[in-house]
């Protein structure tokens, strides 16, 4: 595929050469790993096809010449209605990569050190705490944590020198490699933004609720009838209410709408914050009150509001608690029977960037204490509550930095 230079109008016009960077990425990637597998020199100049990356400049150049205002930039809906987005990820991303492309790994880590304050600092910090260890697990989540935030799920196309360090370390460095997100498998999900050469990475997506393994096999975990019914119900409901056109903006925003298995999030801000905070809150208690329709006793759905999504998660049965929401903790406790990960032999490399993520540590440290983690965050608070939680833990402030571990302990 050659990716020309072409004007951008339309938001689909957008998503589709954001497709289009994923394809030619993939096939970059790919083709490292085919053609030098038996080598792991991070500078050896890899002899790319000409057209491959002009096709990623074609790419970054249509998305700069796209009208701007700041830092966000116009785009139609249709032949009328305007959305402005801020396409920050995908411009930054795309000369990240041109950058890792022409100039080689060691140069492109003197790139991020330039972006990122303490880049070097805190790689170096990590690689010392980790540098000795092989894991049998490697658990993380990918938003926030392996992957820099976006505006919109659906263009957040991994980048090239995040998908080489990733499966590298996949390949070198542990026998389970396991992305658990939120986000569906496909259509759109982690499967379509995901530039990682196939059969490199278990792909568990809704949460933990399905997943993909190494021989590209889909697995789900079982839901009752009944609660599949409610969940059909509410997804018709919010597809339904988002043909409004006073609404249709929360589904171009953000995660959008995902239905995904056993869970649907529906997003109600971005990290820009590009709604207003009164629509987004008024926008919040409308969902709520069809779940509330739907399921008045709350026995079957829990809610989570993280501020930019809504959540809407079935329950299920806990002999202890009752009902309850299917938690990232739950996910690695199914993947361990379903995968025979053997949790009890450790060591386990577990990441992520929110509260959310700790039941995954916690999960682990059930079978070993021989459980690692790199956490992304700048909050002190989450900080200390992680290493109470796993002593073995290393605290970074970007993703790029956890990245930059993962490249430099699979050298």
């Amino acid at each position: 595929m050659i990716i020309e230079k072409h004007k951008i109008r339309l938001l689909k016009e957008f998503y589709d050469l954001m497709a289009n960077t994923r394809t030619v990425r993939f096939r970059i990637v790919e083709n490292m790993f085919k053609n030098h597998s038996e080598s792991s020199d991070p500078d050896m100049k890899i002899d790319f096809e000409k057209e491959q990356i002009v096709s990623l400049k074609n790419a970054l150049f249509s998305l700069e010449t796209i009208p701007s205002e700041g830092i966000k930039r116009s785009l139609l809906l249709d032949d009328v209605k305007k959305i402005e987005v801020d396409l920050t990820y995908e411009i930054e991303e795309l000369k990240k990569d041109i950058f890792y492309l022409e100039n080689g790994e060691k140069k492109f880590c003197g790139y991020l050190e330039n972006i990122h304050s303490g880049f070097t600092e805190q790689v170096k910090t990590g690689v010392k705490k980790l540098g000795s260890l092989d894991f049998n697990c490697f658990i993380t989540d990918r938003d926030g944590t392996i992957n820099n935030y976006c505006g919109r799920y659906r263009s957040s196309i991994q980048s090239i020198y995040n998908a080489v360090s990733i499966t590298r370390f996949a390949k070198y460095k542990t026998a389970n490699p396991i992305i658990i997100t939120s986000a569906p498998l496909k259509d759109p999900g982690i499967v379509d933004v995901s530039v990682n050469p196939e059969n490199a990475i278990i792909y568990a997506a809704s949460k933990g609720r399905e997943f993909i393994d190494l021989n590209g096999s889909r697995r789900t975990y079982p839901i009752e009838e009944n609660k599949q019914q409610l969940i059909n119900k509410l997804n018709k409901k919010l597809s339904d209410l988002l043909l409004n056109s006073e609404l249709e903006k929360f589904t171009l925003i953000g995660s959008g709408l995902q239905l995904k298995f056993g869970q649907t999030t529906i997003a109600r801000q971005d990290i820009t914050g590009a709604i207003p905070d009164d629509e987004s809150d008024k926008f919040l208690k409308l969902v709520q009150s069809i779940v509330s329709d739907i399921d008045p006793g709350g026995n079957n759905f829990k809610i989570e509001d993280t501020g930019l999504d809504i959540e809407i998660i079935l329950t299920i049965e806990d002999s202890k608690l009752g009902p309850k929401d299917f938690d990232k903790g739950d996910a690695v406790r199914y993947l361990a029977t379903e995968l025979d990960l053997s949790l009890p032999k450790g060591p386990h490399l577990i990441c992520g960037d929110t509260a959310s993520d700790i039941p995954m540590i916690e999960a682990a440290i059930e079978q070993t204490e021989d459980t690692w983690t790199v956490f992304v965050t700048k909050d002190k608070v989450l900080a200390e509550k992680v290493s109470a939680t796993c002593p073995n833990s290393v605290i970074v402030s970007e993703p790029d930095m956890l990245v930059g571990i993962l490249a430099c302990l699979s050298r």
